[in-house]
């Protein structure tokens, strides 16, 4: 049991403020507060399953500084992704591409890829053997601390139009995104011809897929459609 508690506070301290809780927030302006526990729950349990088994054994075999950079571009995707919006059909229901369930277990589990709550997972697995309570004080740990952004994020929600949640979700994610990648990446790339380019080219995603091609809150009825023709 006490394997389980100390998992679980390292946990909720190492969250709080977060990119994972910030994103959260973020996913609770879109969806239903039980529809993002759910799929934070979902993320958690299969991406702390994994770390669990890479305090033992996976650490040694897939480079942490692989698992980053791949986790820093799904990030920076997931971004623009948000910035475009959900299509609205005419019956005023937004249409998400994989539900609201599986989106959030998709982003979160993303996110955690070379956390530092992840990270930490590691390194309590490595010095336990007790992994199934690592597991569970961890996954209750991200609950909690989760769960703290998600009130926040459904309170904002009521408060704030849906376009300016959008952006600010977008921001977080690709800010986050971006950090990984510098942090993680050689020496070599860290330099003005590399980093020019790099935001030159994350601008125009931005204007392309934030500005024009980007779904407004406004349904797009089938008949009107046919009116125009």
């Amino acid at each position: 049991m006490s394997e389980f508690i100390k998992a679980l506070l390292l946990v909720v301290v190492a969250e709080m403020g977060d990119k994972t809780q910030l994103l959260a927030m973020a996913m609770a302006g879109k969806y239903k507060v039980a529809q993002v526990m759910l799929g934070v729950l979902i993320a958690t349990i299969l991406n702390h399953a994994l770390a669990v088994l890479a305090g033992t054994y996976l650490s040694s075999v897939i480079p942490m500084q692989t698992v980053e950079i791949v986790a820093a571009i799904a990030f920076l995707a997931f971004g623009i992704w948000t910035l475009r919006g959900d299509k609205i059909d005419e019956d005023g229901e937004k249409k998400h591409r994989f539900g609201p369930v599986v989106t959030v277990a998709i982003a979160f589990f993303i996110a955690e890829m070379g956390d530092k709550t992840q990270l930490m997972t590691i390194t309590i697995a490595a010095e336990s053997t007790q992994p199934l309570f690592i597991l569970m004080g961890t996954t209750t740990g991200m609950l909690i601390a989760d769960g703290i952004g998600i009130l926040g994020g459904a309170w904002l929600a009521k408060h704030i139009p849906d376009i300016y949640i959008k952006w600010m979700a977008g921001i977080i994610f690709m800010f986050f995104g971006t950090l990984t990648l510098f942090k993680t990446l050689p020496a070599l790339f860290i330099s003005p011809i590399y980093i020019i380019p790099f935001f030159v080219v994350l601008g125009i995603l931005i204007y392309i897929f934030g500005v024009k091609l980007a779904y407004h809150d406004k349904p797009i009825s089938s008949e009107s459609g046919d009116q125009s023709k």
